[in-house]
């Protein structure tokens, strides 16, 4: 079994290092990692710049690659021939915070992820629902052992085609994780602000800044299971259609000479 470890939070994060440690027990690990944090970049396809890739030392001395690219572009690079011996598996993470609901469309932990089962192989996301002015280091330890849980339940199990795992585990000791839940996707709230500024010159700069995002804490959705101390584990297609509405759509009667 070999297996890409990659991340969105720089190749040099500590939740990077806890979960390739963790999966070092279950098969041959790789890691392919930004040199920077690519918090929010979402789905990343460099094609306009060429990438470069160079090996890196972790804080504990395990080799590693790290790649000026986004953190899909890592998982395009690994599959492409970066790293030469074929990947069974990628797991990007653990990112420090949860990444629930809307989040999967900005996050690169769950894009890296994404771009795995893009390219035929599964993917998994695993992200700590650490406090938002947490002070101190983290302690990844729990969502480790639970990454590597679900990586060996995942190992016994076949995932359909473009289907990858979006995982969330609460900032819990091992011991007090209450279990594990399937979960769908939940609903984000985002409280958003627009902040203007100007720079010596006079020119207007922005930011966007507001406050944390929170969810509605309903039971069966990530937010709401991971809310009630549970790890979330969502399965992801990467067929966003939306279903339902494809027959409704149909009988709103197109002509083909409409647009002639």
């Amino acid at each position: 079994m070999h297996i890409l470890v990659t991340n969105d939070d720089g190749v040099q994060a500590p939740g990077l290092l806890a979960l390739a440690t963790e999966l070092s027990s279950l098969g041959e690990v790789t890691i392919l990692a930004p040199d920077r944090n690519w918090s929010a970049s979402g789905h990343v396809k460099t094609m306009h710049r060429p990438l470069r890739v160079k090996p890196v030392l972790l804080a504990d001395g395990t080799p590693a690659l790290s790649s000026d690219g986004a953190p899909s572009d890592c998982v395009a690079l690994a599959l492409l021939g970066v790293v030469e011996k074929p990947i069974d598996l990628v797991v990007s993470g653990i990112n420090p915070n949860a990444n629930v609901g809307h989040d999967v469309t900005y996050s690169g932990t769950v894009t890296a992820a994404m771009e795995a089962a893009i390219g035929g192989v599964r993917g998994m996301a695993v992200s700590l629902d650490a406090p938002e002015h947490h002070k101190g280091a983290l302690d990844y330890a729990a969502a480790a052992r639970v990454a590597g849980f679900v990586v060996n339940r995942l190992l016994q199990n076949t995932l359909p085609v473009n289907v990858l795992l979006n995982v969330n585990v609460p900032y819990l000791k091992y011991e007090e994780i209450k279990g594990i839940r399937v979960s769908r996707q939940g609903l984000r709230i985002y409280r958003d602000a627009l902040i203007r500024r100007e720079d010596p010159r006079g020119r207007p700069y922005y930011w966007i800044g507001g406050e944390a995002p929170t969810g509605v804490p309903r039971e069966g959705t990530d937010f709401g299971d991971l809310q009630a101390g549970y790890v979330s584990v969502t399965p992801i297609h990467l067929d966003l259609t939306a279903h339902e509405q494809v027959a409704q759509m149909q009988s709103w009667g197109w002509r083909a000479d409409e647009i002639r």
